[in-house]
């Protein structure tokens, strides 16, 4: 079993940036690949990125690419996601989650084992 709990989520208004976290506990954190999911209200979930076991590659979905960073720690068990150039429409509830997969798989993204409770992000104009 692994544990996911994210932070980090709140009101900015456009243009701003937050930073979500995501602390894993339980099994080894470094054995998954990971990814930030989010999910508009009344509209379907999307992966907007992902990253590999190591850290070392990592995906993006097009709406956040240039303005989404993904990144891990290994040590601290810990997942990030840096939003800068928020829009109104990045507004979601995001999720982390994780897959036994150590690399990301870009042609799907319903592998996914575990997930996190989810934290609300609102960008207002």
């Amino acid at each position: 079993q692994l544990q996911l709990v994210e932070s980090g989520g709140g009101l900015v208004q456009a243009g701003g940036s937050l930073r979500l976290s995501c602390v894993a506990s339980g099994r080894t954190f470094g054995s998954y690949s990971l990814a930030w999911f989010r999910r508009p209200q009344g509209k379907e979930r999307e992966r907007v990125a992902a990253i590999n076991y190591s850290g070392s590659n990592t995906y993006y979905a097009d709406p956040v690419k240039g303005r989404f960073t993904i990144s891990r720690d290994n040590v601290k068990n810990t997942l990030y996601l840096q939003m800068n150039s928020l829009k109104p429409e990045d507004t979601a509830v995001y999720y982390c989650a994780a897959d036994h997969l150590l690399e990301v798989n870009t042609a799907t993204d319903t592998g996914y084992d575990y997930w996190g409770q989810g934290t609300q992000v609102t960008v207002s104009s």
